[in-house]
């Protein structure tokens, strides 16, 4: 009987493990999104071609 319950709760573990695994997957998904969709935005409002030289260049805050 300890066998039976034994397999029992080795399946019971399995699914669990299963659901998690999907339910992150979920979630990184919808946070690879949120991220595309922030980056997809800074890069049409930081359009900086009607700005004048030397600004937007690099920065160098070493000193």
């Amino acid at each position: 009987m300890s066998l039976v319950a034994a397999v029992l709760m080795n399946q019971t573990a399995a699914l669990q493990s299963q659901v998690a695994t999907s339910a992150l997957k979920s979630d990184l998904n919808a946070q690879k999104s949120a991220v595309e969709t922030l980056l997809g935005a800074a890069q049409q409002t930081l359009s900086l071609g009607n700005v004048g030289p030397g600004i937007g260049s690099n920065l160098n805050i070493s000193a």
